[in-house]
C-alpha cells in the first residue's frame, strides 16, 4: 500500500474506532491497542495533527492536509511508519463488519459527515447503511 493510502486508511481507522466506541460496538483489543500506539508516535512528530484528529468530526479536520502530515511524519519517523504499517493491518483483520463498511468509503470527507451524524448528539446517521 503507497504511504498517502496506508496514511488515509490509518485516519479513517481511528475516527471509525473513535465513531463505533461512541455508538457501542466492540472493537477487538488488537486495534484498539494499535489506535493508541499511532497516536502515541504521531503525536511525537506532529501534535497538532493528532489534535485536529482528536476533535473531529465535532470540529471539521481538513483531511487532505492531515493525509499529507501523517505521510511526513512517516517518512521521518519509522516508528511512526511501523504503527501505520500496524493499525492498518489491525484494521484489515478486524471482524467488525461496520468497521469495513466505513473504511471501504471512497472519500473521506464524505466519511467524516457520516461519522458526525452518527457521535454527535441527536445525530441521525445510520452507520449501517452508508450512501451519498
Amino acid at each position: 500500500m503507497e504511504p498517502l493510502t496506508t496514511g488515509a486508511v490509518a485516519i479513517g481507522t481511528v475516527l471509525a474506532t473513535k465513531a463505533l466506541e461512541k455508538i457501542g460496538e466492540n472493537i477487538g483489543d488488537s486495534l484498539s491497542n494499535k489506535t493508541k500506539q499511532f497516536i502515541a508516535a504521531l503525536k511525537k512528530q506532529s501534535p497538532e495533527t493528532v489534535t485536529a484528529i482528536e476533535k473531529a468530526p465535532e470540529q471539521p479536520l481538513d483531511y487532505g492536509q492531515a493525509v499529507l502530515e501523517v505521510e511526513a511524519a512517516a517518512k521521518k519517523d519509522p516508528e511512526v511508519n511501523q504503527a501505520i504499517q500496524e493499525l492498518t493491518a489491525a484494521a484489515k483483520a478486524e471482524p467488525n463488519p461496520k468497521l469495513a463498511e466505513i473504511l471501504a468509503m471512497p472519500n473521506l470527507e464524505k466519511l467524516a459527515d457520516k461519522i458526525g451524524m452518527v457521535v454527535m448528539p441527536g445525530g441521525t446517521g445510520n452507520i449501517q447503511n452508508m450512501t451519498f
